[in-house]
C-alpha cells in the first residue's frame, strides 16, 4: 500500500502548510501538460494531499491506513482527488479557504497557457511540386495565396483615411486587461489581450470601409518563393512573417512543403547522384569511352578495361551542390550487357578466352 506521506516526501508530523508546499512542488514538476510531466506521479502526488489536506480523513488515514469518507465517490480527478471539493467561493480541502479552484487555468498560467501570451498571425501552409533538376539546383516560383492580409486602404490601422484613432477606453490604452484570483497554490496574476482594442491600444474614431476596422482583410497575395540548391522531397521551407496577418501583432509565418518528383536516370544518395551505364562485354574488356548525360549536360566517361559488372565510376563535382559552392559526385554504376546468341566466329573467340583461363 501507499504511502501518501512518503508519496509527497514529508515526515508524519508535518504540518498543513507543509504539506501543502510539497504538493505544489511536487504539482509543478510533474504536471502533465508541462514538458517532461509524468501524469502517474502527478496522480499519485494529488491522491496523497487530497488525503492528507484534509483534518478529517488523514486522521483515518493515520488509524486505519486508510479512509472511509469520500473514498470512492463521484466527482474524482486524478487517482482518488475529489475535484468537486474545489468550487469557487464554498469550503475546500484546503483548510476551508474560500479560494477559486480551477486546476486547468492554474496550470495554464503556470507552463505558458495564460491569457497574456503574446498574439500573432496564424501559419500558412502550401505545397510545391518541383522537378528533380530543380530541386538539386534550386530556383524560384511565384504562387498566388488566399490569405488575410493587412487592408491596402487603412494600412493596418482600422481608420478611415484622414480620420485618426484614439486611445482604447475598455483597457484604457494599455491593450491588455489584468485579473489577479485567489487559487490555492497563491495569488496569480495573468493577462489577456483587450478584446476591444484586440491589443493595440487604440481604436479608430471612424472605421475603414473596406476592412470595417478590423485592420486586416482576406485577399490573394502573390509570394516570391525561394528555393535553395539540394533540397529533398518533404522538406519544409519557413518564410517568416509571410502567413496570415493580425491586427496590431506580428504576421504568421508561411511554410512551403517541397515535394520533388522522381526522375527516371537519377536515384539522389546524400550529396551524391547515382546512375546506371549499360555497357557491352567489349567495352568492360577492352576499355571505351562513353557520352554520359548529367543534369549539367553531356560529359564524356573514361571506362577502364577490365570493369566489373557492378562498379562505380566516379564523376567529381557533377552530384547535389551544397555549402559554399561545393558538390557532390556523380557515381556511374556499370551493368554489363551480355550477349544473348553469338555468332559462329564470336563463339570460336569465347572458346579461345576460355582457353587462356579468362
Amino acid at each position: 500500500m501507499k504511502n501518501y506521506y512518503d508519496v509527497l516526501g514529508v515526515p508524519k508530523s508535518a504540518t498543513e502548510e507543509d504539506v501543502k508546499k510539497a504538493f505544489r512542488k511536487i504539482a509543478q514538476k510533474y504536471h502533465p501538460d508541462k514538458k517532461g510531466g509524468d501524469e502517474a506521479k502527478f496522480k499519485e502526488a494529488s491522491e496523497a494531499y487530497a488525503v492528507l489536506s484534509d483534518k478529517k480523513r488523514r486522521a483515518e488515514y493515520d488509524a486505519y491506513g486508510k479512509t472511509f469518507a469520500g473514498g470512492a465517490q463521484g466527482g474524482q480527478g486524478f487517482g482518488g482527488f475529489d475535484f468537486s471539493n474545489f468550487s469557487a467561493g464554498g469550503g475546500s480541502a484546503f483548510g476551508g479557504q474560500n479560494v477559486e479552484f480551477d486546476l486547468g487555468d492554474i496550470f495554464g498560467e503556470f507552463f505558458g497557457g495564460g491569457g497574456g501570451q503574446a498574439r500573432r498571425g496564424r501559419d500558412v501552409s502550401i505545397d510545391i511540386e518541383l522537378p528533380f533538376k530543380e530541386a538539386i539546383f534550386g530556383t524560384e516560383r511565384r504562387v498566388l495565396i488566399a490569405k488575410v492580409g493587412i487592408c491596402d486602404v487603412c494600412t493596418g490601422s482600422g481608420a478611415k483615411p484622414g480620420s485618426k484613432v484614439i486611445s482604447c477606453k475598455t483597457c484604457n490604452g494599455k491593450g491588455e486587461l489584468r485579473e489577479t484570483r485567489n487559487t490555492f497554490f497563491g495569488a496569480f496574476s495573468s493577462a489577456r489581450t483587450c478584446p476591444k482594442c484586440r491589443g493595440r491600444g487604440e481604436v479608430p474614431e471612424t472605421p475603414c470601409a473596406k476592412c470595417h476596422g478590423e485592420g486586416v482583410i482576406k485577399r490573394e497575395e502573390e509570394i516570391h518563393v525561394f528555393v535553395p540548391a539540394g533540397v529533398g522531397d518533404g522538406e519544409m521551407i519557413r518564410m517568416p512573417g509571410l502567413g496570415e496577418a493580425a491586427a496590431g501583432a506580428p504576421a504568421g509565418d508561411l511554410y512551403v512543403k517541397l515535394h520533388v518528383q522522381p526522375d527516371t536516370r537519377f536515384v539522389r544518395e546524400g550529396n551524391n547522384l547515382e546512375m546506371r551505364l549499360s555497357i557491352k562485354l567489349t567495352d568492360a574488356l577492352l576499355g571505351a569511352e562513353h557520352r554520359l548525360r548529367t543534369l549539367d549536360g553531356d560529359e564524356q566517361l573514361h571506362i577502364p578495361a577490365g570493369i566489373t559488372h557492378g562498379a562505380l565510376v566516379r564523376v567529381k563535382g557533377k552530384g547535389v551542390p551544397y555549402s559554399r559552392g561545393s558538390r557532390g559526385d556523380l557515381l556511374v554504376r556499370i551493368d554489363i550487357e551480355l550477349p544473348k546468341k553469338l555468332s559462329k566466329e564470336a563463339h570460336e573467340l569465347a572458346l579461345k578466352l576460355r582457353a587462356e583461363g579468362l
